[in-house]
């Protein structure tokens, strides 16, 4: 059995809301080893997610948030597997949009510790991008997966329905730009960075409001 790693898979599918849609691109994380894995955001394509993980044991399915491009996948995941999905209950008018008259099989809450192989992810519950969001922090594997809260070059979008700047902002200064500098930021789309790389720009996104 190898150490603890984050593999990374992208998946491809449509994000809908506020009665638009668009094309995207998402990451999907799964940490673990070669026996037990927990996968992040089960976007678009449940073959592909279940491809990578392969014989594996899933203990979870998490989304870090309910936008419908990071849960789309998840509970046809979750069927095939028999692993829980977990979201935060902050987030379940988002789900309910998505997959209505289901419900998530647990809830994330701030402090959280989820185990998977030999390491432990902390749930930082970072509000913004949508009222739910969470951060996954691995400290024993250098890195924090962002989900939409933290990108290269500024934080995700909050021009659309239960998102908010100043929230946003708030849980990147408090909760994210506090971790080390070398830490790895994982995101929900594009490429990764770190916290010491985005932290020096906090207050240029401050005054340009995105």
């Amino acid at each position: 059995m190898t150490a603890a790693r984050i593999e990374h898979l992208v998946t491809s599918g449509v994000f809908t809301l506020d009665g638009g849609s668009w094309e995207v691109d998402n990451n999907v994380w799964i940490v673990g080893d070669d026996t037990e894995v927990v996968v992040v955001d089960a976007a678009h394509d449940a073959d592909a997610i279940l491809a990578e993980v392969g014989g594996r044991r899933v203990v979870a399915v998490v989304s870090t948030h309910g936008h419908d491009d990071h849960i789309d996948a998840a509970p046809a995941v979750a069927a095939r597997t028999g692993a829980p999905v977990l979201l935060h209950p902050d987030d379940l008018v988002l789900w309910e949009r998505r997959h209505p008259g289901t419900a998530p099989d647990g809830e994330l809450r701030d402090g959280q510790r989820l185990a998977v192989a030999d390491v432990e992810l902390t749930v930082l519950h970072t509000p913004g991008h949508s009222p739910g969001a969470v951060c996954l922090h691995a400290p024993a594997l250098g890195a924090v997966l962002s989900g939409d809260t933290l990108f290269r070059g500024g934080p995700g979008a909050t021009g659309r329905s239960f998102s908010d700047f100043p929230t946003i902002i708030a849980s990147l200064r408090d909760r994210l730009l506090t971790l080390p500098p070398e830490t790895a930021v994982l995101t929900g789309h594009g490429p990764s960075t770190t916290v010491g790389r985005e932290a020096p720009h906090l207050e240029e996104w401050i005054a340009r409001g995105h």
